[in-house]
């Protein structure tokens, strides 16, 4: 008995001893109580299957004041950003391989003239590289087509001239067509961001912890004594990782390939080329982590907040064209928004160093803002 109440005090005494440390660790106390509100927020506030500023493209091949009412009831449904406007097929397949439009509504030459004789049809095409977005998209012009009555005549005049019209026919017929993901798997889908949400992972776990964790073995003071500059010293150690992220990368899609069947239809060049700078920059906010942070536990625990928001709002996992506008405007400053943009137009659509130059620069960019933080967070130390 006595022994048991030794054992019992001392873990006690432990307890108190390491509550009163956590007690201190003001890093730790806002982290934990930040969390579960920016996961509250964004799962009840953010995540919605509701389309919402959605890009889209017309080509209007009649030019019918019919066909320019369609337009306006597509758009006055509120989901819709203002229709792009397309001479073509390639002008529309483009938008589409870009990623810069999800649905493309097309309106034939005959449109007006089978309004009076028949049922008239539309073809909507639509980006099946993302199939929860292309569902929702086409299930909502589909709705609109269907209550919609081109004829603003009177029904007396209406029935005049479509007598033989049966009931129930009113309305417009659509054609949807998925483009990139025929058959709509969501596997696609997944798969093909599988790399970005693998390399954020790694990259912010294995940056976080360099800088405190030579602080914390008392090698930091040395580090800093070399002749480089903090660039020097960051860039030296970020190098290294590079590598073994393209191994991993290289793993997740032939993987994906093998396994599964979901090859990059697009450049693997580019593939390459757009993920160096996803890597710098992903390394680059977990090194700017190290430089915030006193300890590991508080980088290792930092890093866990960050990754959640980058994979819920990143768009890898839930589309972002779905999610409220403020909410992809905050995502728009995560890295992984731009990577899993770039590669699912790689690998899905087939794109190419063209259709990939906007996430291309955007992550330059991030990269270049970030490093500056970084340097700016080291040099009061050198001081």
């Amino acid at each position: 008995m006595e022994r048991l109440r030794h054992f019992a005090t001392n873990v006690l005494a432990m307890a108190y001893r390491e509550g009163s440390v956590m007690r201190h660790d003001k890093a730790f106390i806002a982290a934990v109580a930040v969390q579960p509100i920016v996961m509250l927020l964004l799962f009840g506030g953010a995540l919605s299957n509701e389309p919402a500023n959605v890009p889209w493209a017309v080509l209007d091949q009649s030019q019918s004041a019919g066909a320019r009412r369609l337009v306006e009831e597509i758009g006055a449904t509120g989901y819709f950003l203002a229709p792009q406007r397309v001479a073509s097929y390639e002008d529309g397949r483009a938008l589409l391989a870009r990623g810069a439009a999800v649905a493309l509504v097309v309106i034939p030459h005959d449109f007006q003239r089978d309004t009076f004789r028949s049922r008239p049809q539309i073809q909507l095409l639509l980006d099946g590289a993302d199939p929860l977005t292309a569902a929702r998209i086409g299930g909502t012009i589909g709705q609109v087509a269907r209550k919609f009555d081109p004829d603003l005549r009177s029904v007396a005049a209406r029935s005049a001239d479509r007598p033989a019209v049966a009931n129930g026919s009113a309305g417009l017929q659509t054609r949807p067509r998925f483009w990139f993901n025929p058959t709509l798997r969501d596997r696609n889908f997944f798969l093909a961001a599988l790399g970005g949400m693998l390399l954020t992972n790694l990259c912010f776990s294995v940056s976080s912890i360099g800088l405190v964790g030579e602080r914390e073995s008392g090698t930091y003071e040395a580090t800093l004594a070399l002749p480089t500059s903090p660039l020097e010293i960051v860039l030296g150690k970020l190098l290294p990782y590079v590598g073994v992220c393209y191994v991993v990368l290289v793993i997740a899609i032939v993987g994906a390939g093998t396994l599964f069947g979901v090859w990059p239809k697009g450049s693997w060049l580019a593939i390459g080329v757009l993920t160096l700078p996803f890597v710098f920059a992903s390394l680059s906010v977990g090194v700017l982590i190290s430089t915030l942070v006193h300890t590991s536990a508080q980088a290792v625990f930092l890093t866990v907040f960050v990754i959640l928001p980058s994979v819920v709002l990143s768009g890898v996992m839930f589309p972002y064209q779905l999610m409220p506008h403020g909410v992809r405007a905050i995502g728009a400053i995560l890295p992984l928004r731009w990577y899993q943009i770039g590669l699912r137009s790689l690998v899905l659509r087939g794109g190419d160093f063209g259709d990939v130059w906007v996430p291309l620069v955007a992550l330059c960019l991030q990269f270049t803002v970030l490093m500056a933080l970084v340097r700016w967070r080291m040099k009061p130390r050198l001081g």
